[in-house]
């Protein structure tokens, strides 16, 4: 297996800074697209994926809940990683000689305030860190980019404010994709772990609330619930659902086993350690991807 991680960006992304922060023994390679990155994984090109599932502040990472499904990929790992933003030039650029600024459009979203007090244009890049590359091409001292601090490093850009972002609590979560094997038993997995899976309730009155019910009852945690439809019918709703436990445990057997009456699809997508910034935030009181 090739010991390389695939993400999705250019270099100097916040999935690179996941990906060299997490398995800094792997080369990390950058994709086009998410699908090129899961691509990677499933021929064997790459042994994992560093893939961002939600954030913070902008919600639920678009596509991810179709991609994962069809991937045929399980999840093995999560990270949690602080977005911070700089924003950077050309050397010898100035803020006030600036007349655009570029990057992602959650970027600039997450930037509103410095944009706004600078007097800048934003305008809209498909990537943080390829705006700062972009930029680098240009030249150009009136344009500038707000990217993750690698890029400036990476693009020989200079860094004209730091961590620019509005809310310094702005975390991105992201999960570790590996090809599909057995499951990890409780033994092998024997700290705090976290269940990820997909069911489909039934098309019948209090179908959401019966499945859930049995987490409930049995006492298991359940830290992230998003609903999808399925292709073109209105009726078939998808639910993916993060809690905390192994399927092992009796309270998470048991909701399992509940969970199977009131749907027509169960699957679970990974079984894998809680991150520690996830078991921090609990300890805090404080929810662990918001």
């Amino acid at each position: 297996m090739a010991q390389k991680i695939a993400y999705q960006g250019e270099p100097g992304a916040n999935s690179n800074i996941a990906c060299a922060q997490m398995f800094p023994d792997l080369e990390s390679v950058p994709c086009a697209s998410f699908e090129d990155a899961l691509e990677l994984v499933s021929t064997g090109e790459a042994a994992l994926a560093m893939i961002p599932i939600e954030n913070s502040i902008a919600g639920r990472v678009a596509d991810i809940h179709i991609l994962l499904p069809q991937s045929r990929l399980q999840i093995v790992g999560e990270y949690f990683l602080p977005i911070h933003f700089d924003l950077m030039g050309i050397p010898g650029s100035t803020i006030e000689g600036a007349t655009e600024v570029h990057s992602h459009i959650h970027a600039l979203g997450q930037c509103r305030k410095l944009i706004r007090s600078a007097g800048l244009k934003p305008v809209i890049a498909g990537d943080t860190a390829g705006s700062a590359r972009e930029v680098r091409e240009w030249n150009d001292p009136a344009k500038l980019s707000l990217a993750p601090p690698l890029a400036a490093r990476i693009y020989g850009l200079e860094v004209l404010a730091s961590r620019v972002e509005d809310d310094p609590s702005n975390t991105t979560r992201f999960v570790v994709l590996a090809p599909e094997k057995d499951l990890l038993s409780r033994k092998e997995l024997p700290g705090p772990a976290v269940t990820s899976l997909l069911f489909r309730v039934r098309n019948v009155p209090s179908a959401l609330f019966k499945a859930l019910g049995g987490f409930a009852t049995n006492g298991v945690n359940m830290t992230r619930l998003e609903s999808y439809m399925v292709g073109n019918e209105f009726a078939a709703t998808m639910f993916m659902a993060d809690v905390e436990g192994h399927p092992q445990d009796l309270p998470l057997r048991l909701a399992l086993e509940e969970l199977e009456f009131f749907t027509t699809e169960v699957r679970i997508l990974g079984v894998y350690p809680a991150a520690e910034y996830r078991m921090g935030q609990e300890r805090t009181g404080q929810p662990a991807g918001n």
